[in-house]
């Protein structure tokens, strides 16, 4: 039976490497099919603590803290206190959540331009008229930008990678492939500020106090590594599918590329009244950016923190209003500008049709929080990481190293966890301590984990834009299946891992820094 959208089935690669890749990812679908939905899965482990908890409590473990040589104890959940913490404490655990209000905010920014079409707009005027020499590293740079607009990239962007391959001449399969590649591997790296640096670094500031109470990791801490990084992965990426992907012969879609229609033709181009919306509206950023800055130049600034710092700054620690207010800015300018919004209750339209997409997120917080503050009180973590300290300084072993065999762990977590922040939720109470501990700073630890939590998001069957992107594909090529998907996205993901780890250790062996903070 031919595969279908809905029944995709695996091709047989040639290569043995690739065939027991595939029978490898095979096995890791069976396994993460069998496990729970995050939300039930942080429960699971939530009752994993508790019931640990009393056994280690039972036992007597306990390890001095390295800094105050305060001995520090499990303390048991199933203990008068310990029931007493989580039937008290539950609201409190969830309403405090670090990026719960943070996600938020910058959330509702992101809605407005989003609902305005300025995010949708953008990227088809960056592929739109690019030379067929440059239309990889366009389409795949495009997708570095385009991380701001969260999930909604892969929607957006990978149907018109496939229509602007194809207005090159190009296959349409190889546009969708690009697009996908670039948004998932690299999900990561962006020249932009996006939600996931917001909600990551609120993760990493609440792990980090369990050795500093008054350590902030800010969510421009990996900027400059991020800008960097999206870069070379579009660079990478290009060359690795220029060089070789483009000259497999199984490219071919099942009808021979022709000129796009005029339906088509409009998905792709910009409106000179969208062109003038979009220049509008990149000035208003410009100014937003000028006033910014020149509110923060005299040393006296309120805008600037004690004795005059620009990273202890309001604008760093609030910097989630102050892309609330940005990306409000834009969507606003550019909305009105197209016609999109006509009035300001277009603006709470678009603000309530974005908390909705947030609910999923929502709910899985609930779950995340109440594990991570039993995981907290119970000191569980504290112990683990001091231990985990100790038997690293024992070893020896060099700070890069360490580094990048937490890149290993992580990305082979990653093929069954594909929700980074669940994943980095479970990971940075035990890594960032432990590390800190060594001393590696927590930005460097977030750093290395966004490098391997993205590249193995496009060759594993457990993400659910893995299945969107086949769909996509087969528009092209009914023939498609997982094998044949996995066969384009394995070698180019391969390469990604490779350089951007060794950039990364580039980057920490310089000493430069990993971004502002």
């Amino acid at each position: 039976m031919s595969a279908t959208a809905t029944e995709p089935q695996p091709t047989e690669p040639p290569s043995r490497v690739l065939r027991a890749a595939f029978r490898a990812f095979a096995a890791i679908e069976r396994v993460g099919n069998k496990l729970p939905n995050p939300f039930w899965l942080f429960w699971i482990l939530a009752g994993v603590v508790i019931v640990l908890s009393a056994i280690l409590a039972a036992a007597g473990v306990s390890t001095p803290h390295p800094g105050t040589h305060e001995t520090i104890k499990v303390q048991s959940l199933l203990s008068k206190a310990g029931l007493t913490t989580m039937v008290e404490g539950a609201v409190d655990n969830f309403a405090t959540f670090p990026p719960l209000a943070t996600i938020l905010i910058v959330g509702f920014g992101i809605s407005v331009a989003q609902a305005s079409g300025l995010f949708t707009t953008l990227l088809r005027r960056m592929v739109a008229r690019v030379p067929g020499k440059y239309l990889t590293f366009a389409l795949s740079m495009t997708a570095m930008v385009a991380h701001v607009a969260g999930d909604a990239a892969y929607v957006t962007l990978i149907p018109l990678g496939a229509l602007v391959f194809r207005a090159a001449g190009r296959s349409p399969v190889l546009g969708c492939i690009v697009a996908y590649v670039s948004i998932s591997a690299g999900y990561d790296a962006s020249p932009s500020l996006t939600t996931t640096d917001v909600l990551l670094s609120s993760i990493s500031t609440a792990a980090a106090h369990t050795i500093d109470p008054h350590y902030v990791v800010t969510p421009v801490a990996n900027y400059f590594f991020g800008v960097a990084s999206s870069v070379l992965v579009a660079l990478v990426i290009t060359l690795v599918v220029d060089k070789v992907i483009s000259r497999r012969s199984d490219l071919a879609p099942d009808e021979p590329v022709q000129a796009l229609n005029t339906a088509e033709l409009k998905a792709i181009e910009v409106t000179p009244e969208q062109r003038r919306a979009l220049r509008t509206t990149g000035l208003a950023a410009l100014g937003f950016t000028a006033v910014l800055a020149a509110a923060m130049i005299p040393v006296s600034s309120p805008l600037r923190g004690e004795g005059g710092s620009l990273v202890e700054s309001p604008v760093i620690s609030g910097m989630s209003i102050v892309l609330f207010l940005f990306f409000s800015l834009l969507g606003w300018v550019y909305g009105r500008m197209a016609g999109t919004f006509r009035s300001a209750g277009d603006i709470v339209d678009a603000l309530v049709e974005g908390t909705r997409t947030f609910a999923p997120i929502l709910v899985l917080f609930f779950a995340i929080s109440q594990f991570l503050a039993y995981f907290k009180w119970t000191n569980i973590g504290n112990v683990i990481a001091i231990e985990g300290a100790e038997t690293l300084k024992q070893m020896h072993l060099s700070g890069w190293s360490v580094l990048v065999g937490i890149a290993v762990l992580i990305t082979f977590m990653n093929l069954v966890i594909t929700s980074g922040s669940a994943l980095w939720a479970l990971a940075a109470p035990v890594l960032i301590p432990m590390l800190m501990l060594i001393g590696i700073e927590p930005e460097t630890t977030q750093a290395v984990y966004r490098v391997a939590d993205s590249v193995t998001n496009c060759v594993t069957p457990m993400s659910p834009y893995f299945a969107m992107a086949l769909a996509f594909i087969q528009q092209h090529r009914k023939s498609a299946g997982i094998g044949t998907l996995a066969s384009f996205t394995i070698p180019i993901a391969a390469v990604v891992w490779v350089v951007w780890v060794a950039f990364f250790v580039l980057w920490y062996l310089l000493g430069i820094p990993f971004g502002v903070g």
